[in-house]
């Protein structure tokens, strides 16, 4: 038998039995990340559906028959999470880029960038927006790659088709890309410019109906972009239910037709998958960006700050001053922007927004009493708010029967949908997923979010992300199961005293590893008690 050769001490180190322990340990260690970047099998796809503002309470098989049906051939995740605020936008870059909203840098739907528009708000995913935040950031509007950016990074296709704007966040590729037949469809648009003539060519242009522009979206992906073969990555975002949500509530008849609806668009596209032959080698997911409620008062914060002695405005008309404040509605969350960051404005601000009986949770980017700081709603960043907002909540039913009310801004009227709060209806949304990755007819009560589909779909498709993610990969529910830290759950809690009475907010944070999930958080102002008069005093 042959012998290892002596190179002096440090080889004979390795009969040291202390150094056999932890080459030993070192070892494990391998093995546990060998397993842990298990590969996909050769030609695996994944196919990612977002129905916008999809509860998972109404997922059921009169509603959803096509959802109920795979939901039971894969995994129903029943502890899901948006990430906060529980808006579009926001989750649309989260479930893109794997990581939470202040680090990708879109925190909010309608934020201030006083350097892209000084005197309006501005829709974050709108072209010119995109457009000059890349020009001011050197294409940095979004601060790490999503999944499609790279997949074709890796060489693959990638194709988004979205029926609402969010999916030019998803894939923003240069105009002159496509040469790997990657196209980003969005609203009736698409990037590269060419790749819409053949969609409308087909299927003419761009419908106005809620309804309709799902299925034409749907229709573009399968019959179009799907036509010379089925890409790596495919991911499809349907407008409904959320459209028809907000303009009704959760539960009208015309809500629940619309989920009927994105029912019907999905049986599309796993029609086309079986017709293709291409079930067994994809892994799909339907998830929904958060969940919804009902708007029980729309409250004028604008000219509720104004009366009580503020300058607030939804538009400077002029060049603002010191102390002004700016104020971005995203319906169920108001983010504030002082002018200067006036620390004197900003407490008063705050002592004014917790003696109100609208105010749900405050975060602050300056340590102020009674508030939570923007880093523990994952929301701090450099073009950040002074102050944000969460509307209260209760889970009181609405018209139709279904819990979730919430005050929200002046945006929209009361009995009408809406969301962005900490409401667990709003933070908790659906997932269920799929495939030759995942195992069949279980449910899943970690902890997860959106957070965690980026991940999870690169684990899926062989590709190493350049930094680490803030999200995990779901491997409890996949059929290479690597065992997943205990979830753990806390609730913290702060409370700031006036001579009339106390406000008190707190926040419910789950725990997975080093993920973080917001599960929900309210707050209250409650008066003191009224001092007992003489009579009762002798009682």
């Amino acid at each position: 038998a042959s012998t290892l050769p002596r190179t002096g001490d440090r080889c004979s180190l390795f009969y040291d039995s202390r150094m056999r322990r932890i080459i030993s340990l070192l070892f494990l260690i391998v093995c546990a990340y060998a397993a842990a970047v298990v590969p996909a099998q050769p030609g695996r796809r994944v196919l990612l559906v977002v129905w916008d503002g999809m509860r998972p309470d109404f997922v059921t098989e009169e509603n959803t028959p096509t959802l109920w049906k795979l939901a039971r051939e894969g995994v129903t995740f029943r502890n899901h999470h948006a990430a906060y605020p529980s808006a579009t936008m926001v989750n649309g870059t989260v479930m893109a880029t794997g990581v939470h909203p202040g680090r990708s840098g879109v925190i909010a739907n309608h934020v201030y960038r006083s350097d892209i528009d000084p005197h309006h708000t501005v829709d974050v995913e709108l072209p010119p927006i995109v457009k000059k935040g890349d020009e001011l950031s050197r294409g940095k509007y979004i601060a790490v790659p999503t999944v499609a950016d790279l997949v074709e990074r890796a060489g693959a296709p990638s194709v988004i088709a979205a029926a609402k704007s969010v999916g030019l966040l998803l894939g923003r590729r240069p105009n002159n890309a496509g040469a790997n037949r990657s196209v980003t469809l969005f609203q009736g648009k698409a990037l590269p410019d060419a790749a819409i003539d053949p969609i409308t060519e087909k299927l003419g242009t761009f419908p106005s109906a809620h309804l309709q522009r799902d299925s034409w979206t749907t229709k573009a992906l399968i019959d179009v972009l799907w036509k010379d073969g089925i890409p790596s990555f495919s991911m499809l975002w349907l407008g409904e239910p959320d459209l028809t949500q907000h303009q009704t509530a959760p539960g009208a008849p015309a809500a629940v037709a619309a989920i009927k609806s994105a029912d019907q668009n999905l049986a599309a596209v796993l029609s086309a998958l079986d017709k293709r032959k291409a079930r067994e080698t994809t892994d799909v997911f339907v998830v929904s960006d958060h969940g919804f409620s009902t708007i029980r008062r729309s409250i004028d914060i604008p000219k509720i700050l104004n009366q009580a002695g503020f300058a607030a405005t939804t538009e400077f008309t002029g060049e603002p001053k010191p102390g002004d404040i700016m104020l971005a509605g995203n319906g169920g969350s108001v983010l504030f922007y002082i002018v200067g960051h006036d620390s004197t404005v900003a407490h008063r601000l705050v002592e004014f927004l917790q003696q109100s009986d609208f105010a749900g949770v405050i975060f602050a980017k300056q340590p102020l009493d009674g508030t939570f700081a923007l880093e523990q709603a994952n929301i701090q960043n450099d073009h950040a708010p002074d102050v944000v907002m969460a509307f209260r909540w209760d889970a009181s039913k609405n018209q139709f029967g279904i819990p979730g009310m919430i005050d929200a801004d002046w945006q929209r009227s009361a009995g009408k949908g809406t969301h962005a709060t900490l409401s667990r209806f709003d933070m908790h949304n659906t997932l269920i997923t799929a495939g030759p990755d995942f195992k069949r007819g279980e449910t899943n009560d970690l902890p997860s979010g959106n957070v965690d589909l980026a991940p999870t779909i690169l684990q899926i498709l062989r590709i190493t992300p350049p930094d680490k993610m803030n999200g995990r990969i779901l491997s409890e529910a996949m059929t290479v199961t690597i065992p997943s830290e205990q979830p753990q759950t806390k609730r913290i809690e702060v409370m700031k005293h006036f001579s009339s009475g106390t406000w008190r907010q707190s926040l419910q944070i789950s725990r997975v590893g080093s993920t973080t999930y917001l599960d929900e958080g309210n707050g209250a102002f409650v008066g003191n008690a009224p001092a007992p008069n003489e009579s009762e005093r002798d009682r």
